[in-house]
């Protein structure tokens, strides 16, 4: 009740104030502090009851009614005699026998929640085949409740292919970190390392034409264009479950990150490559074909045979993460720790083996020079979502009535 000094202001109607809520309440007499709000719902009931007592209409007023039982979710006011307070309905249905349950509790005030944000911002970096290999990174709005299917799906309907045919992958600047599956959360998804979304190459199917080559396209150094020189153009008899892996002995999707450098030092170059290979290929076929994806951006010709083994070849992630493919080996990928990968697989993408191809810096040096990881180019939804999600969340007084009065459903206790 102290007035400070403020020349608009009078003390003489604070003190009446004062004077007249004293008489009436021997809590607020003095000049001690109390809670405001307190304070409010005391002014509100005391002038509800003024109010209500001098308009003989306001006593006879009931709450409106639709064949004698009020409106679901209306606010009310009450009848003679009842407590001077307005009441809401609240009705428990039981979802069995159909039977009504309706409640009416008195209030002064109510604690409206406050909506929250319900997506965040997650790019996603697309590797389609349609894009000749280029490197493009979206902007999506996630749902925070949502899995990985969601995400599978609106990467689908970014890159316009079917969502079986998307392999989601966390990539970090030292490789394959995990797969993603459908059933996962997307709470921690991209925040370990980027996201990557690859679209594995079109099966060949018996009675069509091999993938057609053209030369000299994206041959120059540092081209990650049209890897090898190849325009990579699938035939057009190819449909989306061409890319399920349907048999052991067939052919088998293998995601490829090459690295450089040991230990602290092991850092992930060029960019992640996405082959389909037989699973009874040599060694020396399946260096030769990942040197084939890498002919962009070679320094010179490489002819493997007879050179031996250029690089080693690991299993990224999963339960063995250091099993390595054997040189020595007539077929690599018949290991059985590539049969693992593939059962471990999650469910929503194809299956596929997450590889990463090791070189030792000289060797890196000598056929790749400085080249360090992909270009990505960022679409215009990267700097939308992070601007729209940069934003302070606001809300209407409307969406929070709408929340506070939301259908929920009870789960029955367990017996």
């Amino acid at each position: 009740w102290v007035l400070r000094k403020n020349p608009f202001i009078s003390a003489h109607p604070v003190h009446v104030l004062q004077n007249i809520v004293s008489k009436h309440s021997s809590q607020f007499r003095g000049n001690a502090q109390h809670d405001a709000l307190e304070f409010l719902l005391w002014l509100l009931d005391r002038m509800h009851e003024d109010l209500g007592a001098a308009s003989p209409a306001q006593q006879s007023r009931g709450p409106t009614q639709v064949g004698g039982t009020p409106l679901q979710g209306e606010v009310g006011h009450p009848r003679s005699g009842d407590p001077p307070h307005p009441f809401p309905r609240s009705s428990l249905t039981c979802p069995h026998c159909l039977k009504q349950s309706n409640t009416f509790d008195p209030f002064l005030c109510i604690s409206l929640p406050i909506p929250l944000r319900q997506t965040r911002a997650l790019n996603v970096t697309l590797v389609l085949q349609c894009e000749r290999w280029r490197f493009v990174r979206v902007g999506l709005a996630v749902p925070l409740l949502g899995t990985v299917a969601d995400l599978r799906a609106m990467v689908a309907r970014e890159g316009r292919i079917p969502p079986e045919q998307v392999i989601l992958a966390e990539v970090s600047p030292r490789g394959f970190l995990r797969s993603l599956s459908d059933p996962e959360a997307l709470r921690a998804a991209g925040e370990a390392a980027p996201v990557y979304a690859f679209q594995p190459p079109p099966a060949r199917r018996a009675g069509t034409a091999p993938w057609r080559e053209r030369p000299g396209i994206g041959g120059g150094r540092g081209s990650l264009t049209g890897m090898g020189g190849r325009d990579w153009i699938p035939s057009l008899g190819a449909r989306s479950s061409d890319c399920l892996h349907r048999a052991p002995g067939g052919r088998i999707l293998l995601l490829l990150c090459n690295t450089a450098g040991t230990g602290p030092q092991l850092t992930r170059f060029g960019p992640p490559l996405v082959l389909r290979e037989e699973r009874s290929v040599s060694w020396e076929q399946l260096q030769q074909n990942i040197l084939a994806q890498l002919r962009g951006v070679l320094r010179g010709e490489v002819r493997p045979q007879g050179t031996g083994a250029l690089f080693r070849i690991r299993l990224a992630g999963g339960s063995a993460p250091c099993t390595y493919l054997s040189p020595q080996d007539p077929r690599p990928l018949c290991h059985p720790a590539v049969d693992r990968a593939l059962q471990l697989s999650g469910a929503g993408g194809p299956p596929h083996v997450r590889l990463t191809v090791e070189w030792d810096m000289s060797t890196k040096e000598r056929l790749f020079g400085s080249i360090q990881e992909e270009v990505v180019q960022d679409a215009e939804s990267v700097r939308w979502q992070q601007q729209v999600h940069g934003q302070q969340h606001s809300c209407t007084l409307d969406e929070c009535f709408q929340l506070y009065t939301k259908e929920e459903q009870v789960r029955a206790p367990r017996a």
